[in-house]
């Protein structure tokens, strides 16, 4: 698999010259000798979160950077360094934190597909352990992959970058494309027949037959209109990242298999452009789907979960024993939450509270909602089997998972992961752009049962 940014960069392997980084709290600074006391007073250093003050010698080289922790530090805070410190190669103190590597790398990300290359950045020397690296190429490739705008990242480029990553590890890529759809993926094909770049889905089969099966299904609508229904402006500028379940699903097998982790696992995606066109889909329109399901449609800007739903309903044929969806489905989810806070629906509550666990580990931020039974009326429809959105402003995104759920009944425990897939303000360790989220508790919690 091809990355746009090289998720080695932030590492420079053994170097002697390294500078040394001292992690200091507010509270460790009176450790520190006098003059470098004085040196971080005069420089404004009181040990807060994101400080950096570098320490030179007699000739006024830096010979070690205090870094400061704050009083509360978060696990993933240093990737600040990335950015404030001067281009050179820097070593890790013996009792730096866990997470230090992988927070650097992740604040050392750049995308720079379409502009001149930054100059040369801080890197940190020393041997990086392969699960470090693993989770790196995860976070780079779920970012890359929903930076790529629509016009480089299409159903046909998504394409081509799923079969990389199926060539890569050895897994076996099937796609079905175009009016092939029409039958086997009927609601995939309405969403995304109106765009000159067919629809299509994509499905991945890798590991041993025998192997617990696991299955993972993205939301690929590598750009949404709103359809007929069709989105104001300010609402469709950031949607070239509707297709970031796709790309968190596909960075996730991508570890999953550069693990080799003992599962059989499946990766499906339902890739579309949600264009327009005379024959586009509308409201009104009542849709077949794969499950046989008859689905009335109430608003064309509700795709998502239309393409999920065949694509699930495929996934479920075979009883995987876990089955997980990720998908960028509702703004009510991030309305609840925000966007650093991602909902998943399950009914299994020894996987919510395993994963939940994983994700405070792993700072990789979850909150479980729920499967409110009470709300499917709100589906109801008076001239097909279901109406794919309800008729009010409330419980948006409980409802899309209720609306899916009816696409699953044979896997052993599902799992949807209403996700932003979107970073609108820059943090230590992620710049404004894609993200990955919660796939990181997610292969921690696979990587704990199945490696």
């Amino acid at each position: 698999m091809y990355f746009e940014t090289d998720p080695k960069a932030p590492f420079a392997g053994d170097d002697a010259a390294a500078v040394v980084l001292k992690f200091l709290s507010p509270d460790d600074l009176k450790t520190l000798d006098e003059a470098t006391q004085a040196w971080a007073k005069a420089n404004g250093f009181s040990g807060k979160g994101g400080e950096v003050c570098l320490v030179p010698d007699g000739n006024g080289a830096a010979v070690r950077v205090l870094a400061g922790l704050g009083k509360e530090p978060h696990p993933l805070g240093l990737g600040g360094l990335a950015k404030k410190l001067p281009a050179g190669t820097y070593t890790l103190p013996d009792d730096a934190p866990d997470a230090a590597h992988l927070a650097f790398a992740m604040g050392a990300y750049r995308f720079q597909r379409y502009r001149k290359a930054e100059d040369e950045q801080p890197r940190l020397a020393g041997n990086v352990d392969t699960r470090t690296q693993r989770l790196v190429e995860m976070v780079y490739m779920a970012r890359d992959l929903i930076n790529i705008p629509a016009n480089d990242m299409g159903p046909g480029a998504l394409e081509e970058a799923f079969r990389r990553l199926g060539a890569e590890h050895g897994a076996e890529v099937c796609v079905t494309t175009g009016d092939a759809l029409i039958d086997s993926f009927p609601m995939v094909h309405a969403v995304g027949r109106a765009s000159s770049d067919a629809p299509r889905v994509l499905d991945m089969v890798w590991g041993k037959a025998d192997a617990p099966r696991v299955t993972l299904v993205g939301k690929g609508v590598t750009f949404d209109t709103g359809g007929l229904n069709i989105k104001p402006g300010s609402s469709m500028a950031l949607m070239k990242k509707d297709m970031g379940g796709a790309a968190n699903v596909m960075a996730l097998a991508h570890a999953i298999m550069s693990a080799k982790l003992n599962v059989r696992l499946r990766v499906i995606v339902g890739a579309v452009e949600n264009a327009i066109s005379g024959n586009a889909f509308r409201p009104g329109d009542i849709l077949q789907s794969r499950k046989g399901i008859t689905v009335e449609i109430g608003n064309t800007d509700a795709e998502g979960r239309l393409v999920l739903g065949d694509c699930l309903a495929l996934a479920d044929e075979e009883a995987p024993h876990l089955l997980i969806d990720m998908a960028t489905l509702t703004g009510a989810a991030r309305v609840a939450l925000g966007p650093e806070v991602m909902p998943f629906y399950t009914d299994d509550d020894t996987f919510a509270d395993a994963l939940s666990a994983k994700a405070t580990e792993e700072a990789d931020p979850l909150w479980r909602m729920p499967l409110w039974p009470g709300y499917r009326s709100m589906l109801d429809s008076q001239v097909a089997d279901v109406n794919h959105i309800s008729s009010g402003a409330f419980a948006g995104s409980v409802t899309a998972a209720l609306f899916l759920q009816k696409f699953v009944e044979k896997a052993g425990t599902w799992a949807h992961f209403d996700i932003f897939g979107w970073v609108p303000k820059a943090k230590p360790h992620a710049p404004v752009g894609g993200e990955a989220q919660a796939i990181r508790a997610l292969y921690a919690f696979l990587e704990q049962r199945h490696g």
